[in-house]
């Protein structure tokens, strides 16, 4: 075969894992060479949706329950919450109903997370994840809903969290860890193909934890704060990232079912959902 073109976003934890990969100390066999894209999640998002025919991409596990048809789950490389996850914040405390709320983006799994807590009642504005802890200091919208680094640092902003997403999965779903972002193969590639792809991102972040000190200097360069990327990337690189295990397998199945139950995503496609 010929190149690998493998599609992650400029966020450290993205960045970090793929770091044995990008830096040529581990390969992927059967291909020669990579090719990295990066793009901010969302553009992933809509473009795989789109129907971009890449071979390997990262993408938030809302997205993917819209191409469940065409790609496989890898059970490595994903960011997962466990006493943790997205968060509404606003200058003062305050309810959600009536208000308009920076949403980072129609298919991330933080939206689908926001909607399923409260059931709408909010007047959403998509704006880029980076950029809606200055719309809500700016009082261009009441409240924002925040992924990556700015959870570890919207109150050094003076913001305060009136939604706590992490806690509402936590009742909802028993205590599952909470699904975020995904990576997935091109079923065109075929099994084979995508199972050595998996294990070579295994390797990829056990490369990057034992060559910490320039992975997370790698990972830095793509951070949008430059703040607490270490403590950033060991919240969602860690052992669910290298494979979720059953536990992983089942909160996903839950947040596509729960989905499907309210409406929000297409019921035909999950069937067809494979996990390898």
């Amino acid at each position: 075969m010929g190149k690998l073109i493998i599609a992650h976003t400029p966020d450290p934890d993205d960045a970090y894992m793929f770091y044995g990969i990008a830096s040529g100390a581990v390969s992927v066999p059967g291909f020669e060479g990579i090719e990295q894209v990066v793009e901010d999640i969302e553009t992933l998002n809509k473009k795989i949706i789109g129907g971009w025919n890449v071979d390997v991409t990262a993408m938030s596990a809302h997205g993917f329950a819209y191409v469940v048809d065409k790609f496989y789950l890898l059970r490595t490389g994903v960011s997962m919450g466990e006493g943790y996850g997205p968060m509404v914040v606003a200058k003062r405390r305050m309810g959600l109903r009536g208000l308009k709320v920076a949403v980072p983006g129609e298919y991330t799994t933080a939206r689908l997370l926001l909607r399923l807590a409260t059931g709408g009642g909010y007047t959403e504005v998509f704006a880029r994840f980076d950029l809606i802890p200055d719309m809500v200091l700016r009082g261009e919208v009441d409240a924002g809903l925040l992924i990556h680094d700015a959870q570890l640092t919207y109150s050094d902003m003076g913001l305060v969290n009136i939604l706590d997403l992490w806690d509402w999965w936590r009742s909802e779903s028993n205590g599952l860890p909470m699904p975020l972002g995904v990576d997935v193969v091109n079923k065109r590639l075929g099994r084979d193909a995508a199972l050595r792809i998996r294990n070579a991102l295994q390797e990829s972040i056990r490369y990057a934890w034992s060559h910490e000190e320039e992975a997370l200097k790698y990972a830095s360069k793509f951070s949008r704060s430059g703040k607490k990327i270490g403590e950033f990337v060991k919240m969602y690189v860690n052992q669910r990232t290298l494979d979720m295990g059953e536990e992983g397998i089942k909160a996903h199945q839950l947040l596509l079912k729960m989905a499907s139950d309210n409406g929000l995503i297409d019921s035909a496609l999950l069937p067809r959902m494979e996990i390898i």
